[in-house]
């Protein structure tokens, strides 16, 4: 489908504007990342314990810091997740020491501070409904026997402490705080509700997850994606200069590498953290820039064997221009899909999704403005009379020819 006829764009002379804009970004983002003392690792890369907790009410955040700095752990992050009216935090505490015992400690920490705060609502001989496992609601109502079902109904009951958990967790989020909407499970009748009443208590929150990763794993998984990013612009850069020449692989990697920075510096001017899926959306962002450029590059080849005489400059516009189409429809398309994901897609994909948001929109503005643009560069440096850089293993050859061929006529 061509949508943009005809388009005849100095890509190439504007190529100081791409360079200032580029300029300007990469500087705040790294005066972010100064401000901030470095990239803002996540969990995954940094060690640590991080507490998911949905609440019955508005999260009493001040409670929280409060219960924290009184623990001495006044540092520790509280963070709300989800849409309003979710009433779900995320507290994150920094690993607490080196030794194995040691990873428990942050989460004990925290559920400490939750449950002073959820003192008020205990009552004595109770146990936390929205803390119980199915096994202890099972085992609970076997021991009652609201049913009548006899000595031998504990299979019954596990079944039935089994549905009305699944009911808590999928339909309730996790946490119920009105014993009568448990009625709304196949099987339980008032008396199941007055026997769960009488051993258990409604909490006004529920731990939805708990994450503990220990120092070591989180420097391993530091030097893991940092090879991983490596090689993979090691092996493109490779691949580009055997099918093109090392200046195209040059550019292209040189390009990558603008790109990736780029997106690194808005994830620290709006704060987001960087995580292991955020490094999946890096990588997936470097073979999608890439792609974008060998795409540019083939079709400079194809045209460098048209027009042997024009300027590398002219052929390079002419490139861009060529595939402006394809690049639009592609990148556009994409672009859409993320951004909806960006969008809908909640708090557990949102630096992924955003990762790549930002990521489509910097590959697709140095795949046009910024590669071909330093092959031209390149070129005029290192050939001021301007002969072309070659775009291929055959094009040497076919220099040679057109050299011998000048020879032959200048003999005749």
């Amino acid at each position: 489908m061509q949508i943009l006829a005809n388009v005849n764009i100095d890509w190439v002379g504007k190529m100081k504007y791409f360079v200032a804009a580029s300029l300007v970004l990469l500087v705040a983002g790294g005066i972010a990342m100064y401000r901030d003392g470095g990239p803002l690792l996540g969990i995954d890369f940094e060690g640590g314990t991080i507490v998911y907790v949905k609440f019955a009410q508005a999260p009493p955040l001040d409670a929280i810091r409060t219960g924290m700095g009184e623990r001495g752990h006044g540092e520790a992050t509280i963070q709300t997740i989800g849409g309003a009216g979710s009433n779900e935090v995320a507290i994150r505490l920094e690993q607490l020491g080196s030794e194995s015992e040691s990873l428990d400690r942050g989460k004990s920490l925290i559920l400490e501070v939750l449950r002073g705060m959820g003192a008020s609502k205990a009552e004595a001989g109770k146990e936390d409904f929205n803390a119980a496992t199915p096994n202890r609601l099972g085992d609970d109502l076997a021991s009652r026997d609201p049913l009548t079902l006899g000595p031998t109904s504990g299979p019954q009951y596990a079944d039935l402490g089994r549905g009305i958990m699944s009911f808590r967790d999928t339909q309730r989020g996790g946490l119920v705080s009105n014993f009568d909407e448990l009625t709304q499970v196949s099987g339980v009748t008032p008396a199941v509700v007055a026997a769960v009443r009488s051993g258990f208590y409604a909490g006004d929150f529920a731990v939805r997850n708990v994450e503990i990763v220990g120092p070591l794993v989180g420097q391993q998984l530091r030097q893991q994606a940092v090879l991983a990013t490596v090689y993979a612009l090691i092996g493109m850069l490779v691949y580009i200069a055997f099918r093109f020449e090392w200046i195209y692989g040059s550019a292209a990697v040189l390009a990558v590498i603008h790109d990736v920075l780029m997106t690194l510096g808005f994830f620290a001017i709006f704060d987001y953290e960087i995580s292991l899926t955020v490094i999946a959306a890096l990588l997936t962002l470097v073979g999608f820039s890439m792609n974008d450029t060998i795409v540019i590059f083939d079709r400079m080849r194809e045209n460098l064997k048209i027009n042997r005489r024009e300027p590398l400059a002219v052929i390079a516009n002419k490139s861009i221009n060529q595939t402006l189409s394809r690049t639009v429809l592609t990148n556009g398309t994409t672009f859409v899909t993320v951004l909806i994901l960006f969008i809908f897609g909640g708090d557990v994909l949102r630096s992924f999704a955003f990762a790549l948001t930002v990521g489509v929109v910097i590959g697709t503005y140095s795949t046009v403005g910024i590669a071909a643009a330093l092959v031209v560069a390149w070129d005029k440096w290192k050939n001021p009379r301007g002969d072309k850089v070659p775009a291929g293993p055959s094009s040497r050859a076919r220099q040679e020819e057109d050299t011998r061929q000048l020879a032959a006529a200048g003999r005749r």
